[in-house]
């Protein structure tokens, strides 16, 4: 799977991005798991167009050490559909861009 990857977290960092994402993003129901729904501006015409498919996410794996985003967008409402793949080039930036405001947010200095 690719993925962005910040590595070397302290215990402090993680703490701080936890506590951030538990209560901005809530539970997945799977520890350390957050899904984080992509802005529709930034969905390709075929996500755009798939209401049923609608909203989409991206996955977010918080780590003691590391924090991870997966460059897949999916839906949880249909999991076999076309729209549903591997982010595009503008989706790339928005998910590392968000992670990246993670970091700001958090004051971790990366």
């Amino acid at each position: 799977m690719r993925q962005y990857v910040v590595d070397d977290l302290r215990y402090s960092d993680h703490e701080k991005l936890k506590t951030l994402l538990d209560n901005t993003y809530g539970n997945s129901g799977v520890d350390g798991i957050y899904w984080i729904e992509i802005a529709a501006d930034v969905l390709t015409p075929v996500q755009a167009s798939h209401n049923d498919c609608k909203p989409y996410y991206f996955a977010v794996e918080l780590h003691e050490d590391k924090i991870s985003a997966e460059f897949l967008v999916r839906s949880r409402n249909n999991m076999r559909c076309p729209c549903m793949g591997l982010a595009t080039g503008t989706q790339l930036k928005w998910i590392i861009d968000f992670v990246e405001h993670l970091m700001s947010e958090t004051g971790i200095i990366n």
